[in-house]
């Protein structure tokens, strides 16, 4: 892949691309997104939540949104402060301290302790193509259905 390639597949800008390219292309095989379908459906999710890999770490207002992450049960935030401690980051924008949680296990990175280690390139692309893996979403770029993959995305709590 060329930066040139990464950068329209994920609306990114060129300079993004060709910063974000090695660790992404690492990345995508490490969790067998290994396929032409897989890695534009991958690229094109990724480019989304991260708005173009402009970020990594979720801003923060807060939003009505993203004040009620506080206290969140489903999202393992049951202490004080979790709410923003744990708000998205990497590409695929992980949020809440059950799934940083899972994230760390899978990645053998202790980002509960501290996640910024997320929000780092290796450790962005590296979650958000585990996350791809762990959800199965290669069943929905193989077939090419962009809405099914979409539905897990957004019912899914990263």
């Amino acid at each position: 892949m060329t930066p040139a390639q990464l950068s329209a597949a994920a609306g990114a800008r060129i300079d993004r691309a060709t910063e974000w390219l090695p660790v992404i292309e690492s990345a995508m095989r490490e969790f067998g997104i290994d396929t032409r379908l897989r890695q534009a459906m991958f690229l094109a999710q990724i480019g989304h939540e991260s708005g173009g890999m402009k970020y990594t770490t979720e801003l923060w207002g807060p939003t009505p949104a993203q004040s009620r992450y506080e206290g969140r049960r489903d999202l393992g935030n049951t202490f004080e402060g979790d709410g923003f401690r744990y708000r998205g980051r990497g590409l695929i924008q992980t949020t809440g301290r059950y799934n940083y949680a899972k994230t760390a296990t899978a990645l053998g990175i202790d980002c509960l302790k501290d996640p910024d280690l997320l929000s780092e390139p290796i450790n962005a692309a590296r979650s958000a193509a585990w996350w791809w893996q762990a959800h199965n979403l290669n069943r929905f770029a193989d077939g090419g259905d962009i809405i099914g993959c979409t539905k897990v995305a957004l019912n899914t709590n990263t």
